[in-house]
């Protein structure tokens, strides 16, 4: 009974081992993946490692957590970067990082600017090519522009200066032709001459501009010949109004003109200057030039050109106020810049004489403006009509003296 049950026991843990044998084998079948912690081969069945004891569940949840990425955080982002372009956008668009804070969103300015070529057109054929001959040699060349006609003739705007000492004067045409002028009138404090042709070489007449309507800023042109007439003839440059009513100095004598930063350039002297419409609002007559001033050229006002014009057109004589004293500039010394005016001598029976002034006087004010020198006085007279009463101060032996003097119209000169 005893060898029997130990047979049966023997055959058990046979059986047993079997069954373990190939539990084993089933096992290693089912080992496909490895501990991240030991490396050792596991079960897909463990939950740890039954060599280190770590939990093989991690890398389960990990693949899992990644597989089941929230995308709300990407969609927000996205929404903030798309909200802070349109803002970035908004304020370099719209937002004035100038010095102040005026709103200027009242007023629309609209700028088109195709070119001035129409407005060139309606004056270029009224502008010439003054030549000044002296003993039948082309001595210098200007410019000039047809302004007015009649029945008989054609008159044109010059300056005094492009025709001085001629002793003839020719007229060249953008038609190639060149005809001899006659001049009808010349003065040189206003530095304006008028010339006259036949009427049939006429080819356009320039219409003329109000300076009361120009403002700083607008458009202006001229026309002329600059430098070479062979050339340059009727050139054409563009700037804006820089100023009205300029009170400068021009030789021996002071001018109210406009101001330009249109190119001026040597020979452009008596031709028009001219508003974006193509009418003529000055004479162009002189710029100022060196290494630190660029862009300041002037014009005497056309209102002021044609009150001459008009008077030597129709035989009369510039008129100007007078009060019969002989003047010059002086100085305490020959480093000294300063200047004063001193009567020289006074004419008897002038207005002058009449009012008291005297030979010595030195002219300090007239109307209680300080007069500089000379030519500055006589800018300030001729300012007045003729009838006026100025009251002109002196320092006579170093006291101050105040004389009234009524202006007549017996000589141009003071």
């Amino acid at each position: 009974m005893e060898k029997d049950e130990s047979k049966i026991t023997e055959e058990l843990e046979k059986n047993s081992k079997k069954e373990d044998k190939k539990n084993n084998t089933s096992k290693k079948i089912t080992l496909d993946k490895r501990c991240l912690k030991c490396n050792n081969l596991v079960s897909e069945e463990d939950k740890f490692c039954p060599i280190c004891g770590a939990d093989l569940t991690l890398k389960e949840k990990e693949k899992k957590e990644k597989k089941e990425i929230n995308i709300l955080p990407l969609i927000t982002t996205f929404i903030i970067l798309v909200i802070c372009f349109a803002l970035a956008f908004f304020i370099v668009r719209y937002i004035d990082f100038g010095k102040d804070n005026i709103d200027r969103s009242n007023k629309t300015v609209t700028i088109k600017d195709s070119g001035i070529a129409d407005s060139v057109e309606k004056v270029y054929d009224s502008v010439v090519v003054v030549e000044n001959y002296i003993n039948k040699s082309l001595y210098a060349t200007g410019s000039g522009f047809v302004y007015k006609t009649d029945n008989t003739y054609g008159y044109i705007l010059t300056n005094n200066h492009v025709i001085t000492n001629a002793t003839e004067v020719k007229l060249g045409f953008t038609n190639d032709k060149k005809v001899t002028a006659k001049v009808v009138g010349v003065d040189e404090y206003a530095d304006i001459a008028v010339l006259r042709v036949a009427k049939k070489y006429i080819i356009q007449v320039a219409e003329l501009g109000d300076n009361s309507k120009m403002r700083i800023g607008d458009t202006t042109f001229a026309v002329g010949t600059p430098v070479d007439a062979k050339t340059y003839s009727w050139s054409v440059t563009r700037g804006i109004l820089s100023g009205k009513d300029r009170v400068v100095e021009s030789g021996s004598s002071y001018m109210k003109v406009l101001q330009t930063d249109t190119p001026i350039n040597s020979g452009n002297s008596g031709g028009p200057l001219c508003n974006a419409n193509g009418e003529v609002i000055g004479i162009t007559n002189m710029k100022l030039a060196s290494n630190q001033i660029e862009g300041m050229g002037f014009a005497i006002p056309i209102e002021t050109a044609t009150s001459y014009a008009d008077q030597f057109i129709n035989g009369k004589d510039v008129r100007r106020p007078y009060i019969g004293v002989a003047i010059y500039d002086g100085s305490n010394s020959f480093f000294s810049s300063e200047r004063y005016v001193v009567i020289e001598s006074v004419e008897k029976s002038s207005p002058a004489e009449k009012a008291g002034l005297q030979a010595g006087d030195i002219i300090t004010k007239i109307n209680d403006e300080e007069v500089q020198n000379s030519s500055y006085f006589k800018y300030k007279l001729y300012s007045h009509k003729i009838g006026d009463t100025v009251k002109i101060t002196v320092d006579r032996n170093g006291k101050e003296k105040e004389f009234k003097v009524k202006l007549t119209s017996n000589s141009k000169e003071a």
